[in-house]
């Protein structure tokens, strides 16, 4: 089994750990509304998926009355 000869520095190890970022989840535009969207999802402003209404679309997001 290959071992390493050589321990790795702190720099060197920071610099590859440098790569390891989350990056931003991709957007679309919704083809109904034009509003932003995750892609392969419902819509959460007018409900539709591919052409279709899947949910119906609320006037309000909350449950409690006003």
């Amino acid at each position: 089994m290959a071992v390493p000869k050589q321990k790795q520095s702190h720099s060197r190890t920071a610099k590859r750990r440098a790569q390891h970022k989350i990056s931003a989840p991709t957007v679309s535009a919704c083809p109904r509304c034009h509003s932003p969207r995750r892609p392969h999802r419902v819509c959460p402003v007018c409900g539709t998926y591919a052409g279709r209404e899947i949910i119906a679309p609320d006037a309000h997001d909350h449950d409690h009355d006003h």
